[in-house]
């Protein structure tokens, strides 16, 4: 239940970041309305983050986290604000995921 909750706190990491570049893409009160997400998300990613480290590794927990949060918000800038997919992005990208997986295969829990 603890690595469900890592993960969806991971995808809200992803939410914070995309409302802060969609913020800024906007204005008025679309941009309001963007920052008001951002605190959503962040206010509900932190607090999984901190109910998963319950009983996960905290270093374990936070490492996933934030690397959920990298990929996501590296493939939404690629696919949201067409930022550039070189070989190498891509490249790096891919053995963060292997980490990620690597740290769950060997978790204690």
């Amino acid at each position: 239940m603890h690595w469900i909750l890592l993960i969806v706190a991971g995808l809200l990491e992803v939410g914070f970041a995309t409302s802060l570049g969609k913020a800024r893409e906007a204005t008025g009160t679309t941009a309001q309305w963007w920052y008001a997400s951002f605190l959503a998300c962040l206010t509900l990613s932190m607090y999984l983050l901190m109910r998963a480290t319950e009983t996960l590794p905290l270093g374990t927990a936070y490492a996933v986290w934030t690397g959920i949060g990298a990929v996501g918000t590296v493939l939404v800038g690629i696919f949201i604000f067409h930022e550039p997919a070189s070989f190498w992005r891509l490249f790096f990208i891919t053995t963060l995921i292997l980490s990620i997986v690597g740290l769950k295969a060997l978790s204690p829990h």
